[in-house]
């Protein structure tokens, strides 16, 4: 057993309000791909602005295309060893809440309690309706979905369907801010898998944890702008260290 294997059992030993903060690294283990390299999806579909789904029906069709390729990939893919180490946590009552930037629904796929967990950016699991509000599972939508019928609309009151994800220009549930704001000045430890802490507001929250006394652990490939302030760096594959760490917890 390595010293980081054994520092990091310790302080999870240690600590019992444990908040989670994931980006798009603990998924790339579960075959979710790196849709913005060149070639990939992001690459070949220009960004499709809130504004303009709402006003174009042209935007909204070329939106929902390049979500019908992410969706083809995504529901095929199986949470890793790194989302099932948060519903170990949550087994153990340690688990205060999970905050994620992530959009492909593993976290819930692995067991984790929904009310633990804080979609910062949504999630591609659900569909909604922007009318009425209703959610439908994406299985529901996608499964049936014809867009040679125009972008789907609601069955029930014919607002305009859209996956229950953040767009571009779209602002983010300040419900969720709000929770994730709270759990960062609650938690003892926080514990970082798979972000660069780059993109705000959501970097936003560990930092804020840190400054409030919690202990930080990161476990990412690259160096991130609060290494420095870390109890704890992992530079490793996220799923294949906290494979060997789930044993002790």
């Amino acid at each position: 057993m390595s010293l980081q294997v054994t520092q990091f059992i310790q302080l999870i030993r240690s600590h019992h309000k444990i908040a989670g903060f994931t980006g798009a690294g603990i998924s790339t283990d579960s075959g979710i791909s790196d849709y913005r390299s060149k070639g990939g999806i992001w690459d070949r579909f220009q960004p499709v602005y809130f504004d303009e789904f709402l006003a174009s029906e042209e935007k909204r069709l070329i939106y929902w295309e390049r979500k019908i390729e992410l969706w083809n990939s995504l529901k095929q893919a199986q949470p890793n060893a790194a989302h099932l180490f948060f519903r170990q946590l949550e087994k153990r009552k340690k688990l205060l809440a999970l905050i994620t930037q992530n959009i492909d629904g593993l976290h819930k796929k692995a067991g984790t309690s929904r009310e633990k967990i804080i979609r910062l950016h949504g999630t591609n699991l659900e569909v909604t309706c922007l009318d009425c509000k209703k959610i439908f599972s994406a299985e529901q939508i996608f499964d049936q979905i014809d867009l040679t019928k125009g972008a789907p609309r609601c069955e029930h009151c014919n607002g305009l369907l859209k996956p229950n994800t953040i767009s571009f220009g779209q602002p983010l549930s300040q419900l969720s801010l709000d929770k994730a704001k709270d759990i960062s000045l609650s938690c003892d430890l926080m514990i970082v898998i798979g972000s660069t802490l780059l993109v705000q507001p959501a970097s936003f929250f560990p930092e804020l944890a840190v400054q409030r006394g919690a202990k930080l652990v990161i476990i990412n490939l690259s160096e991130t702008p609060l290494d420095h302030q870390a109890e704890l760096v992992i530079k490793e594959n996220c799923s294949s260290f906290l494979k060997e760490v789930s044993p002790y917890i």
